[in-house]
């Protein structure tokens, strides 16, 4: 992690006492200086990374809206695009790549002995890379103007409560509110900030920290494990990821909105979706949209017949697994999700349903097949490799084991049924209310023993010992 949790409980109420009071008319420089050592607490050296993106998209963006020449336009948003996506996929893919061609290679019994570099991947680079890229793209296709604030901009590309694990927030909407002067904070922003900050705290530490020893022995014993143990492991760490990493979204959005900036969400109850294109409507928003944008159409998205948009969502989904890890179970991950895309948009079944209406018992059956397809592409998600995917796969697909040990069931069941339980109450909560600050809005006894609950969870599970963010490492 880049801070501790003592480290950060210590520097974000300084960062928030001063940008309120004796710095409030130089909140920006402060975020910047804040955000730089947040970054930089973890290894100062790729802070340079961000710099480099920082200052050629500021330039570039504003050569591109001074330039009335096609063809120079393109050139400097090309310029953008090879300065950021080379830095990411030398950091990120270099070795990946090697290795892949190594073992290309002697599959047919040659020996490349090809180079490797055991690099180091910058904890963050993929969300901040997306993040500073849309924007030059942005200004490339005129949506939005080139930024003359070097101060803001920096502040935009570098932002702390969402630097390291999004969500990737577009130019158009953070940069207006980092340019401008935020003068106070309302009681009801304090309220919402803090009650974000605290569900999101219950479900990284308590969902998914408390499931994540149940998450690792199911898949270090995908070899040699019982079905059900197996079954229940995907059904542990599809919640797992959601807790971590919706958990970090709304730590993100609630810090930020003490600080009086609004991110976006990045998470609407995805686990209660009717079908796969609702999933991707309501899970990791940002990456999702951002891909739906800046290469899905692109790729020409759904204007040229049916073969090429299903050809356009596979590539995406492709690439969109590819983004999150340099291994190619990611990529079969990716692979799935669009082949899951493409059977749903074949069947022209048109929802009458939004992806956030309310949650109904009509809902029930679809929600569910969703879930485990979703369940299954997790496998590949999670497995260190194909040989263990595959071994876990097998376990469950032949029944192995038989019956389970009902002792460690019901020791598995214990964890997994309330843990389960309470993410779902939040989720149908969210859901019904149409507002993850639905709670807010319960009556007083009922929003006190919400509280109670998730703060006796939080002291219960802290000091189990420290469980990384699981997107830290994308």
């Amino acid at each position: 992690m880049v801070f501790n949790s003592v480290e950060f409980a210590v520097f974000l109420p300084l960062v928030f006492i001063l940008y309120w009071t004796v710095l409030r008319k130089r909140q920006n420089a402060l975020l910047l200086v804040g955000s730089y050592i947040f970054y930089g607490w973890w290894d100062w050296r790729f802070l340079g990374l961000i710099l480099i993106s920082t200052v050629t998209d500021f330039f570039v963006a504003q050569a591109i809206e001074n330039s009335e020449d096609d063809g120079r336009r393109r050139l400097f948003m090309y310029t953008s695009v090879a300065v950021n996506l080379g830095i990411l996929g030398f950091f990120k893919y270099f070795d990946f790549f090697i290795d892949s061609a190594a073992e290309t290679i002697e599959s047919v019994g040659l020996n490349p002995n090809l180079p490797t570099l055991s690099i180091l991947l910058p904890i963050g680079i993929s969300f901040y890379t997306f993040q500073t890229l849309g924007y030059t793209i942005d200004v490339y296709r005129r949506k939005m103007t080139a930024s003359r604030n070097p101060l803001a901009f920096a502040v935009y590309v570098a932002y702390f409560p969402q630097l390291v694990a999004g969500p990737i927030e577009r130019a158009s909407r953070l940069l207006p509110q980092i340019e401008r002067l935020r003068v106070r904070l309302t009681s009801p922003e304090l309220r919402s900030g803090l009650y974000l900050i605290l569900i999101g705290l219950f479900k990284k530490v308590v969902i998914a920290d408390g499931l994540a020893p149940m998450v690792n022995e199911a898949f270090g014993r995908s070899g040699s494990g019982d079905w059900v143990r197996l079954l229940l492991g995907i059904y542990a760490f599809a919640l797992q990821i959601y807790g971590d990493f919706s958990g970090y979204s709304s730590i993100a959005r609630g810090t930020s909105r003490l600080l009086g900036i609004e991110l976006m969400e990045n998470f609407r109850q995805p686990y209660l979706s009717r079908n796969i294109t609702h999933f991707w409507r309501t899970w990791h928003i940002s990456l999702s949209t951002w891909l739906r944008d800046y290469l899905y159409i692109t790729l020409g998205g759904n204007r040229k017949g049916r073969i090429f948009t299903y050809r356009n969502m596979m590539l995406t989904m492709l690439l969109g697994g590819l983004w999150h890890g340099a291994a190619w179970t990611f990529v079969v991950w990716g692979g799935l999700h669009g082949l899951y895309l493409a059977a749903h948009r074949s069947l022209r079944h048109r929802s009458p349903k939004a992806a956030d209406d309310p949650f109904t018992w009509n809902d029930l059956v679809p929600t569910l097949v969703t879930f485990h397809l979703v369940g299954l592409s997790w496998i590949f998600f999670r497995a260190d490799s194909f040989t263990q995917a595959w071994e876990y796969l097998t376990g469950i697909v032949t029944l192995r084991g038989g019956l389970p040990d009902m002792i460690a069931l019901g020791d598995m069941l214990s964890l997994l049924v309330p843990l389960g339980l309470a993410s779902l109450v939040i989720d149908l909560a969210q859901r019904q209310g149409r507002s993850q600050l639905a709670i807010l809005q319960w009556p007083v006894v009922q929003r006190g023993l919400a509280y109670g609950v998730m703060l006796v969870a939080l002291i219960v599970f802290t000091g189990s010992g420290t469980v990384p963010f699981i997107y830290f490492q994308f």
